[in-house]
């Protein structure tokens, strides 16, 4: 198993929810749900997130709604949250960031 895929317990979750502002852990999932002002803008972030997700080789569960995107992250394999999820909602984060 890759170090970036090695389960993070509780507490090292937590302390990197201090630097995600709106993420939460929910049952084993870092899950955030972006606001948008419509259909446009959330297909935006969508595809905005596909790219990072690619190149990152780590693929959320995204859901897409008129006015909202929601993005959970989990290393299935490893059967929750790891190094590889907290630094992809970074780069998320920064991406959405930079839309606003």
């Amino acid at each position: 198993m890759r170090e970036d895929e090695v389960l993070l317990d509780d507490t090292s979750v937590q302390s990197v929810l201090g630097t995600l502002p709106g993420w939460k852990h929910d049952n084993g999932w870092l899950v955030r749900t972006y606001t948008t002002d419509g259909w446009r803008s959330s297909i935006l972030i969508v595809n905005a997130i596909s790219f990072l997700a690619e190149a990152a080789d780590h693929h959320p569960d995204i859901e897409l709604h008129w006015g909202s995107v929601v993005v959970r992250l989990q290393t299935h394999s490893s059967g929750g949250v790891t190094r590889k999820d907290t630094a992809l909602a970074t780069r998320i984060e920064q991406l959405i960031a930079l839309k606003r």
